[in-house]
């Protein structure tokens, strides 16, 4: 059963990404917000509470509520991230919990990557410090659409507005040279409970909101139609029986935009245009469809259409093209070097690649590029150059964070190696040409 709004309409959902140095409290921020807006269950609390006189505290930790992830690390098993669903009267939430240290950055990508918001946590008493301006860097390099600064520990500053001020002043400036659109700053106290979900008593020079009412009213919706239509096919359905027999639709997410039936579309990548003829939604006709509905389109010419396939405007598919140029974070524990041979998995499409040229790799504080790197390693951002088998329709991540991504997979055992976010793709000559040699990856 969805939850319900004040008004009555269903919940919208936000999903939010949490990111701090360690130390910064910020298991105890979300031990906060599940406690203090009642998601936590009676029992889950009961054995928080009894934790925590076992070792000796007088109330209760609530960043316990979060150690079951860390006792898993402890024997050896790896989460990248933790997801934590919650729930208030106003909106639903999923919140990735992403570890804190350095060399967990993959980790901290792997989370931001759906988010819209990403609630960074900062020690009052620290300050902005190298792995602050990192997770600002990633957040801007994601384009997550809003960030909030916490400042945490206030009450171990006296609770000086001079203290925040500073902090929120030197990390606006940074996140503003990043191209971070704005930055809501919040000061708080998770272990004491200011201004997380209720107002706090020891701050009354600050007039904003808390975290949580920050979170319940940060728009998420935006308007389908700024975006052109993105359709990926994912299956194609041919009914059987002799009712249906003529039936010939395609299946998938939209992941981009609006359809409506008499749309005049492109296929790609063979470059082949027709209208829509009808949209299917749970089984019933219906004249318009948006991102992100799963829907079934039906075209009003017999085209050849596959699972991969893109469906898109007319006036505004994107290039297609076999040369990528794209800034990546690699994910795996061996490097990324030119020459690599990797599948690319666009969407519902996934092609055969290979790594020509690692032009430079990122500094992640001010995103500066160290040219010619040999290599990328595990946690490592930078620039690739790839060539594929076959051509993409590919956007630019800068106008679509859903069709501009991708991943690189290791053909042999189907490790996930890197994550894309695509520069804006240029045509090649040879994009429409037929596909390279299988066997020798010569592309």
């Amino acid at each position: 059963m969805s939850t319900l709004s004040d008004t009555g309409a269903p919940a919208s959902l936000l999903r939010f990404a949490t990111a701090g140095s360690v130390d910064d409290g910020k298991s105890t921020l979300v031990g906060r917000l599940l406690h203090d807006s009642r998601s936590v269950l009676a029992d889950q609390l009961e054995a928080v509470e009894h934790a925590s006189r076992s070792r000796g505290h007088d109330a209760v930790d609530l960043a316990l509520l979060t150690d079951g992830l860390r006792a898993e690390r402890e024997q050896g098993i790896t989460i990248d991230v933790a997801h934590r669903y919650f729930a208030t009267a106003r909106r639903r939430f999923v919140l990735a919990d992403t570890p804190g240290h350095v060399q967990y950055t993959r980790n901290m990508v792997t989370g931001a990557s759906t988010a819209e918001l990403a609630l960074v946590l900062v020690d009052a008493r620290n300050g902005v410090v190298e792995q602050t301006r990192r997770h600002a860097a990633v957040a801007a390099l994601l384009r997550v659409p809003h960030v909030v600064l916490a400042v945490n520990k206030m009450d171990l500053v006296g609770y000086e507005e001079a203290a925040f001020a500073k902090i929120a002043e030197e990390f606006g400036a940074y996140a503003a040279s990043l191209g971070v659109p704005e930055v809501t700053a919040i000061p708080i106290s998770a272990l004491a409970g200011d201004n997380v979900v209720h107002p706090s008593a020891h701050m009354d020079w600050y007039g904003g909101p808390t975290v949580l009412e920050h979170l319940e009213s940060v728009p998420v919706v935006a308007d389908p139609s700024a975006e052109p239509a993105r359709f990926p096919v994912q299956y194609v359905i041919r009914p059987q029986s002799a009712e249906h027999r003529d039936y010939r639709g395609y299946a998938g997410q939209i992941a981009a935009g609006v359809l409506r039936t008499g749309d005049a579309v492109t296929v790609l990548p063979s470059g082949r245009t027709t209208t829509v003829a009808g949209i299917d939604a749970l089984g019933h006709p219906v004249d318009i469809a948006w991102a992100p509905q799963s829907v079934t389109v039906r075209l009003a010419d017999d085209l050849d259409v596959a699972r991969g396939d893109l469906i898109a405007p007319a006036a505004a598919a994107p290039a297609v093209t076999r040369d990528v140029e794209a800034t990546v974070c690699h994910l795996a524990d061996r490097p990324l070097r030119p020459g690599d041979r990797v599948l690319l998995k666009h969407t519902t499409r996934t092609v055969k690649a290979v790594v020509k040229a690692v032009p430079s790799r990122l500094t992640l504080e001010d995103l500066s590029d160290h040219p010619d790197p040999g290599e990328l390693r595990s946690n490592d951002i930078g620039r690739v150059v790839l060539r594929t088998a076959e051509p993409l329709a590919l956007d630019a991540y800068a106008d679509s964070r859903r069709t501009g991504s991708f991943l690189l997979i290791d053909p042999a055992d189907g490790t996930t190696l890197t994550a894309g976010m695509a520069g804006a793709a240029f045509a090649s000559p040879a994009a429409a040409g037929t596909a390279a040699d299988d066997e020798g990856w010569d592309f």
